[in-house]
């Protein structure tokens, strides 16, 4: 929203702004703006002006010619004035709408410039991060080993730069090896992976970048991986590092969760365990494109099979071991959500666990949990860990950052700030 009204798809414009931009070499008093107009209504007057003829306006557009002329009427309510005058003989503009076509056109293609600016950009970046996977999708085969696949995955994440100023240094959190990123961390982040990939160090930029957002320090455990440690290996450690960092704060309502695909759904593991064995909650979790039903029952369908789909079968049987998926604490879907801390979900739009997040959020909210869902024009899984070229990222740790410190409700000590 911008000042009550509705952005547009493309960068930061909105019709109602743009209309109020009254052209400078006219002397024409400046009205407030209604609200209402929309680009199809523009370009459904555009049309008619030019053609001064509702039928091939109407093919023009690929519309019926009553659909055409609803919008033509609701563009003259929004208005509040006549635009066209209509005859069985002849169409033509008033007054009214002679002013409105001279500042309609150049409105119409500075939209059409940047929508053609934003997809050339989009389309750049897209291909960027599809060039950091490309070494990953070629191995995706039956009989590729889970070691090579790990190695390719820290690959990847190694193309990700580590921010500035952060200090990284090993610690044992409740037995469990982990890194600290800055100082006296309140923030326990459990990285994605599918249980059979992923490193604390290898996930160092993405953390870092949160945490340089949040101004939260945060504790990284590398709990232990599937098929040599498969279920319930990882919430285990995951616990033992949340109670380690508990002790540490003194109070659980200065810790908060994250973690990303299906280390999110690790998280929410650790908020149903301590939830049935009454233990003590966090104040929250930030949820980055959560993975949260490991059958992949809830992905959405492609047209072929898609290269990922190996590794994750790969790791579901990993990590499984033949554990039924319906368990709450691997598929946290299936669980009773009820009395959990405040959730932010972000998920990509374009994203195919996309499903899995908005059936979070929905169940969440259903159960009275306080729960925000985000959604961002992006067609990775985890866009996130491209923080440091893709805006939408950035603007993702952004948010999550202002989360985490509403739920903390800035109650940390000066030592952990890091920003």
């Amino acid at each position: 929203m911008h000042g009550g009204c509705v952005r547009l798809a493309s960068p930061s414009r909105c019709v109602r702004c743009i209309l109020r931009r009254v052209d400078e070499r006219a002397n024409v008093l400046a009205l407030r703006a209604p609200d209402g107009v929309e680009v199809r209504h523009l370009r459904a007057f555009v049309a008619v002006a030019d053609e001064l003829n509702f039928s091939r306006a109407a093919e023009r557009l690929y519309l019926s010619q009553p659909a055409l002329s609803r919008q033509i009427r609701t563009l003259e309510r929004v208005i509040g004035c006549e635009l066209l005058r209509r005859s069985t003989h002849r169409v033509e503009l008033t007054l009214a709408g002679d002013a409105l076509l001279d500042r309609a056109r150049p409105v119409l293609a500075a939209l059409d410039e940047a929508v053609a600016a934003a997809q050339s950009v989009g389309g750049e970046l897209s291909a960027r991060i599809m060039s950091l996977w490309a070494p990953m999708l070629a191995i995706a085969e039956p009989e590729t080993s889970i070691e090579q696949m790990r190695e390719e995955f820290e690959s990847i994440l190694a193309h990700t730069p580590m921010p500035a100023d952060i200090a990284v240094r090993p610690v044992v959190a409740g037995g469990t090896p982990a890194l600290e990123l800055g100082e006296d961390p309140a923030m326990l982040y459990l990285h994605g992976g599918g249980y059979i990939l992923g490193s604390a160090y290898g996930y160092r930029p993405l953390v870092g970048a949160l945490v340089a957002a949040t101004g939260v320090s945060a504790l990284v455990p590398e709990f232990r991986l599937a098929p040599e440690h498969p279920f319930p290996a990882a919430v285990e450690d995951a616990l033992a590092a949340y109670r380690w960092l508990v002790e540490r704060r003194g109070d659980p309502s200065r810790v908060v969760l994250a973690g990303d695909s299906s280390g999110a759904g690790l998280a929410l593991a650790v908020l149903l365990s301590l939830k049935a064995n009454a233990e003590p909650m966090p104040a929250g979790a930030a949820l980055l494109c959560p993975a949260v039903e490991i059958s992949g029952a809830m992905l959405t369908p492609t047209e072929a099979p898609h290269p990922m789909d190996q590794i994750w079968r790969t790791s579901v049987e990993a990590y499984l071991a033949g554990h039924p998926a319906d368990d709450p604490l691997v598929s946290p879907i299936h669980g009773d959500l009820a009395g959990l801390p405040a959730l932010l979900v972000q998920a990509a739009t374009g994203d195919r666990v996309r499903p899995e997040a908005e059936a979070l959020a929905a169940r969440a909210r259903e159960r009275g949990v306080d729960v925000q869902l985000e959604l961002y024009p992006a067609d990775s899984h985890v866009f996130q860990v491209y923080w440091s070229f893709l805006p939408e990222a950035a603007d993702a740790l952004a948010r999550a950052g202002g989360f985490v410190r509403e739920v903390l409700r800035d109650d940390l000590a000066p030592a952990t700030r890091t920003a």
